[in-house]
């Protein structure tokens, strides 16, 4: 954010740009909207199973599928050194993200 923004009333400065960290701060946003993805995914898997609208084995191939996802988020946090709580984004007056 320029210093002409930041220093008008009312707005925030929300974006910090470390020129020697772009690639992990890129891969953070990334991986914020692969989990947020991954969070809805289960959330409807729930709602399915709950509604009996998908039998044992489906849900059995989905669950797998979500925790092989998350493991894989984790994996990605820790080679690009993130810690997987900070994978949040602030959308200001809406509040968080996740």
């Amino acid at each position: 954010m320029s210093a002409a923004l930041a220093g008008q009333p009312g707005v925030v400065a929300r974006v910090e740009i470390d020129p020697a960290a772009v690639e992990r701060d890129l891969c953070r946003l990334v991986l914020t909207l692969v989990e947020f993805l991954r969070r809805l995914m289960e959330s409807q898997a729930v709602r399915r199973m709950e509604a009996g609208t998908i039998d044992a084995m489906q849900a059995e191939a989905l669950g797998g599928t979500l925790m092989a996802a998350r493991e894989a988020v984790l994996q990605l946090c820790t080679r690009m050194e993130i810690a997987p709580e900070s994978l949040n984004l602030d959308l200001g007056p809406l509040g968080r993200l996740i």
